[in-house]
């Protein structure tokens, strides 16, 4: 079976019990169908993994549909991400033994795709998440229209009962351009793992100017790269563009992918967070940061422009005097904006959003559930 029990590589326990959501009592099994699983290291399966452990505690299961005991192939530009090739038979399988009381379609990948048709076919109301800018993405890459690209994401996401995204103004965005019944799923942080108190001496000239985060096209790194700054840059993570910038800009400091404590630290030993990204839906590492004490400069964006409105960062289309400003901002101010977000609003967000979702197309599915072939 290719359904993913488990979070943080640890089973999710079928405790289902009854849980209240908006003054209503759901007792539930919610499947999330995502194309973003692990090895994977990005925010989509960060937010997925807290997502699982945060509705546990409230005593509801979710199963993970992803591309594992699948076929799979490597997708173009990123190697390393490897998409399922999945049948409808084999996924309308995979529904049915789950019997699920809700369905959320995470990602607009293979596995979304065939699942969203199953649920078309069968009557079934599912809602969606957006978190990828996957027009720009492909637009980056290759010769298509973004227009033509958020037409299919239209199809996509307003066939189903309801679309999440991270902040208000990408809500703002996606109804300007035509999509519809948009709701709230915002993100959280540990702010037990990312901590201030972890700051250290690293062996780099202060001040340091740190980024985190995939090192791709899409994250427009050479913006920050390129900044005429003082001290020191560290960039940490990888991707397919690691080896051409490491090349490119030998005065970086390209440390790769580091994990837990260890990346805890460089973020609380950081001068400033530069965010250079104009095309993140959210950002869980500007998150990051703050917890861990470290002003943020960005570009005055949607996802940064959300979670620094009121202090945390510096926002400026001058991204050097952003960075250069950030490093007058208090440590402490960061820390406290990073508090305001958590796992647990996250999961009661989610939550509320299955909340409106009709349940009667699911009702005696243990009894006429059918192949979608």
């Amino acid at each position: 079976m290719a359904v993913a029990r488990r979070f943080d590589r640890q089973p999710v326990l079928r405790n289902i019990s009854q849980s209240r959501v908006q003054g209503r009592s759901m007792e539930k099994t919610v499947l999330v169908v995502t194309d973003a699983w692990h090895p994977q290291v990005n925010g989509v399966v960060r937010t997925l993994d807290e997502l699982a452990r945060s509705v546990q505690e409230q005593g509801i299961t979710i199963e993970f549909l992803t591309p594992e005991r699948f076929a799979t192939f490597p997708l173009p530009f990123y190697p390393d991400i490897r998409l399922a090739l999945p049948t409808r038979r084999q996924v309308a399988k995979e529904i049915d033994a789950v019997a699920p009381d809700y369905i959320h379609i995470a990602t607009e990948g293979p596995l979304g795709l065939v699942a969203r048709g199953i649920c078309l076919r069968r009557g079934l109301p599912f809602t969606t998440s957006y978190h990828t800018r996957f027009p720009e993405f492909v637009s980056a890459r290759l010769p298509i229209p973004e227009d033509w690209s958020y037409w299919w994401l239209r199809q996509f996401h307003n066939s189903g009962n309801g679309m999440m995204v991270a902040t208000a103004s990408l809500g703002t965005e996606m109804a300007a351009r035509g999509f519809h019944n948009i709701k709230r799923w915002t993100r959280g942080i540990d702010t037990v793992l990312f901590d201030p108190a972890r700051r250290q001496n690293l062996p780099f000239p202060r001040p340091i100017f740190l980024n985190v985060g995939r090192v791709a096209v899409e994250k427009n790194l050479p913006a920050f790269l390129d900044l005429d700054l003082p001290g020191s840059k560290v960039v940490v993570g990888d991707g397919p563009d690691l080896a051409h910038l490491r090349q490119k800009y030998p005065h970086v400091h390209f440390l790769g992918r580091r994990m837990g404590t260890e990346l805890a630290t460089i973020y609380a030993s950081a001068d400033v967070f530069v965010f250079p990204s104009r095309v993140d839906t959210f950002g869980n590492v500007i998150l990051e940061a703050l917890a861990s004490g470290c002003p943020v400069a960005a570009f005055p964006v949607t996802a940064p422009s959300d979670i620094l409105a009121d202090g945390g960062g510096f926002l400026s289309s001058d991204l050097r005097q952003a960075a250069l400003a950030a490093l007058a901002l208090s440590r402490e101010d960061a820390r406290q904006k990073a508090l305001t977000f958590s796992w647990s609003e996250c999961a009661r967000q989610f939550l509320s959003n299955l909340a409106g979702v009709p349940r009667s197309a699911f009702a005696g599915r243990g009894r006429r559930l059918r192949s979608a072939s």
